[in-house]
């Protein structure tokens, strides 16, 4: 069969390095699951490593024409092929309540909404690595101060433990992409249940970057914060200042002012 042709829809650029591949696939550590499921595979160039661990590979593809290579190609993907779409699927009809980790070279297009439906299901994927476009990458692992950190960082941060691993050139890839690439590694925290309401450590953490150049006093005021909480030293401070345990602790200021 012939090689699947990358379509711009769907944000595809083939990996066409070997070496990198393999690097990609030795990012994962095997520990605290036995299954591992790819997003996006393609052609398979990562997935063949995969394959070669002691583990068990699902693969997950959008692109029919994709599915139908890997199944011409790859006989051990048999039944382990999801024909579906990462993002609206639900992955408990094949994992049910299993551990299992996330890697793959992630389309750019959908790369922060594959971060964000991961820290939905943390409960369950301890380990996730892959490749994004290099600024996101950075941006996931940034720590507090720079302008890169954000939302993507403390929400990501707040559960695992983020690494930059390396660096990819833009001429590896069948067509090549304008932006390099950058791969990183999540290691779900030991203790990655929040001191504090997870529902209002998302809105506080999504409210106060929203209006990043303004001081938490200023940005958090639909909140409705007593006089007295208002006056704490850490309202002085913009959302880039602080470290996800500030945040943790500002949840916890706001939740206990209201009460």
């Amino acid at each position: 069969m012939e090689k699947v042709k990358a379509k711009k829809h769907l944000g595809q650029h083939f990996l066409n390095d070997e070496n990198i591949a393999q690097k990609i696939a030795d990012s994962l550590t095997l520990v605290g699951y036995q299954t591992v499921l790819e997003i996006g595979p393609g052609m398979g160039v990562l997935t063949k490593y995969l394959l070669e661990k002691p583990i068990t590979t699902f693969v997950i593809e959008i692109d029919t024409e994709s599915v139908t290579y890997l199944q011409n190609h790859f006989p051990k993907l048999d039944g382990k092929i999801i024909a579906k779409d990462f993002l609206k699927y639900n992955l408990s009809e094949v994992f049910g309540t299993e551990p299992f980790a996330i890697i793959g070279n992630f389309p750019y297009n959908i790369s922060t909404q594959i971060v964000f439906k991961t820290l939905e299901l943390r409960h369950q994927i301890p380990e996730f690595s892959g490749m994004f476009q290099k600024e996101v990458a950075e941006r996931i692992c940034e720590k507090k101060g720079t302008k890169a950190y954000g939302i993507l960082s403390v929400l990501t941060q707040a559960f695992y433990e983020a690494e930059y691993l390396f660096t990819v050139s833009e001429h590896v890839f069948i067509p090549p992409p304008k932006v390099k690439s950058g791969v990183l590694r999540l290691r779900r925290k030991e203790n990655y249940q929040l001191p504090c309401d997870e529902k209002m450590f998302f809105s506080v953490v999504k409210t106060a970057f929203n209006q990043r150049r303004k001081t938490l006093r200023n940005s958090l005021k639909t909140y409705q914060l007593s006089d007295n909480l208002k006056e704490d030293s850490i309202f002085d401070l913009r959302p880039e200042q602080l470290s996800v345990e500030q945040f943790i602790e500002l949840t916890q200021k706001i939740a206990a002012d209201g009460v």
